[in-house]
């Protein structure tokens, strides 16, 4: 399982680097340039809804990251998976994981 980004800077960075949308999230990556496990991050504005609803998209977003990132995720790289309004919570599951395995590797092609 990847490490967990946690400062805030971690993630404004991401922000700038390769970007895939999803129908369910938004993967964002950067490469780091140096080596070191991959970096996952999670985010959900308030836009996705109340703080339980935010929580449960988090959790989600957890979710599919612990399904499909060991198998997918390179070394030296920071990823954020972004929550998408009345996406994320409703979605099913499955189209999810799906959508994340194409989007790195649409992100990893380039």
């Amino acid at each position: 399982m990847p490490d967990t980004l946690c400062k805030r800077a971690d993630f404004l960075a991401a922000a700038k680097g390769r970007r895939q949308g999803m129908p369910g999230f938004l993967l964002q990556a950067l490469a780091r340039g140096t080596e070191g496990p991959a970096r996952i991050g999670y985010t959900c504005s308030k836009k996705i809804g109340n703080a339980v609803t935010r929580n449960r998209a988090k959790r989600r977003l957890r979710a599919l990251a612990r399904d499909v990132m060991p198998a997918l995720a390179r070394s030296g790289w920071d990823y954020v998976l972004v929550g998408r309004p009345g996406a994320t919570v409703d979605r099913d599951f499955a189209a999810m994981r799906d959508e994340l395995t194409a989007a790195l590797r649409k992100i990893h092609r380039s």
